[in-house]
């Protein structure tokens, strides 16, 4: 008996490692500690959708300049050069016949030549004005994705914490198991356990491994996925600092609704969105207005010729400043046709103002009752797991005292472990509902 004990525990260990050693390991290499502030500041230093959106702000701010708008006049300087050779008609007036002769030519003519936009109804200050809001809007795009980024990068940093305690749990019950095993195979050994106590255990504690094991690839994935968000290969290796557990904060839903209307970064960067089409209403009317350019400039022509042998150069040198004014007096109705769809994209942002105003008024009260339940739902889950870890303490003594059987402890197993989860669950979806309130109502990137 005892020899059958040995071979098939060695057995079922052997296999064991054998499945670990199929998964990678979270610690094959050095970790490096990492706080929650710490991948915060790694993630705002390396998170590819933060790094885009710094490169789209750049564009915007390059863009952003009274050249582009149409302020400044563009200035050329060029140099043609003209090689030409005529074989030409003549008349002789002594024998009133044609002959022929030969022109060589060529010339060299550097020149520079300047033009303005002197007025064109204002556009040129209100294309600058556009232009400033674009920035602006540019900057506001890249502080929501900032935004969206700390919510990803909280979450996910919880989230391989949760899954961290997870595991801590499935091994416990894991070892419990693979004691009752243990036990059942000593009672067997000494004729007080029947075999099917034995297969029932043994199971029990292969179920418990296997799940134990996939809950190592869980935590592996959930690394992954923040080393991801921190912009990390999936070589570098983290060993999370925190602890999992959520500090309870008292909201006012009157005081959020003021700070989301005055802070919200979507509703921020909407007002800005507004004023740009406002902008094109007025960029569209200045086509009624005339224009007045300018253009100026200077050349040099030095020429060289060749009549019949006969040679000669010549020079001019010439400079111009010529000023025009143009109205447009018909084009068919594009000017007006432009000016009414401006307005009519803005009156199309002014829905769209009041349609995000309304949405995320809504939003913010939901979560806010969501997180009110929540907080509720922890107390309860915290509670369940007291009696759930009292009960396990007592099932175990009594099931190694023979006064429950091993079906009811095994109840008892799943009891625990169902309560863990329930109040892992429940922390972190309330640290879920807190940081949604905190980016609904702008305050997530000061805290």
């Amino acid at each position: 008996m005892t020899k059958i004990h040995s071979s098939s525990h060695t057995f079922i260990h052997r296999y064991l490692v054998l499945l670990l050693l199929g998964i990678p390991s979270l610690f094959t290499h050095a970790q490096q500690p990492l706080t929650l502030a710490g991948a915060i500041a790694k993630g705002l230093e390396n998170n590819f959708q933060i790094r885009i959106a710094e490169q789209n702000f750049n564009i915007a701010a390059l863009a952003n300049s009274q050249g582009t708008a149409g302020r400044w006049p563009s200035i050329t300087l060029g140099l043609n050069n003209i090689n030409r050779y005529d074989n030409t008609p003549e008349l002789d007036s002594a024998t009133f016949s044609f002959t022929r002769s030969d022109i060589y030519s060529n010339s060299l003519t550097p020149y520079v030549n300047v033009k303005w936009l002197l007025f064109d109804g204002l556009s040129v200050t209100m294309n600058k004005q556009k232009l400033d809001l674009l920035e602006e809007y540019s900057a506001g795009y890249s502080t929501i994705v900032v935004e969206n980024t700390l919510q990803a990068i909280i979450l996910g940093y919880y989230n391989a914490l949760l899954e961290q305690e997870r595991l801590r749990v499935l091994n416990e019950v894991k070892d419990l198991s693979g004691d009752r095993y243990d036990y059942e195979m000593m009672r067997k050994e000494l004729g007080s356990s029947v075999t099917f106590d034995v297969l029932q255990a043994k199971n029990s504690f292969l179920s418990d491994s296997t799940n134990y094991l996939l809950q190592e690839l869980n935590v592996m994935n959930a690394y992954l996925r923040l080393n991801l968000l921190l912009g990390e290969p999936p070589s570098v290796q983290f060993s999370l600092t925190d602890s999992f557990q959520v500090v309870l904060q008292q909201y006012v839903l009157t005081e959020l609704m003021e700070k989301m209307l005055a802070s919200n970064a979507n509703l921020l960067n909407q007002y800005v969105n507004q004023e740009i089409l406002k902008k094109s209403v007025s960029i569209s009317k200045s086509d009624l207005w005339p224009s007045i350019s300018m253009n100026a400039g200077m050349d040099y022509t030095q020429g060289w010729y060749d009549f019949n042998k006969n040679e000669a150069n010549t020079y001019l040198f010439d400079y111009y400043a010529n000023f025009s004014l143009s109205f447009n007096l018909f084009n068919g109705g594009n000017t007006w046709r432009a000016i009414k769809t401006a307005k009519i994209n803005e009156q199309i942002g002014t829905l769209q103002m009041q349609q995000l105003t309304q949405t995320l008024e809504n939003l913010l009260v939901t979560q806010f009752e969501l997180y009110r339940i929540r907080q509720q739902l922890l107390q309860v889950a915290q509670l369940n797991m007291e009696s759930a870890e009292l009960n396990m303490h007592i099932a175990t003594e009594k099931y190694r005292n023979g006064t429950i059987s091993s079906f009811n402890f095994r109840d008892v197993q799943l009891i625990y472990l169902n309560a863990a989860s329930k109040k892992l669950n429940a922390i972190y979806d309330l640290i879920d509902s807190q940081t949604e309130l905190l980016r609904l109502t702008g305050g997530i990137v000061s805290q």
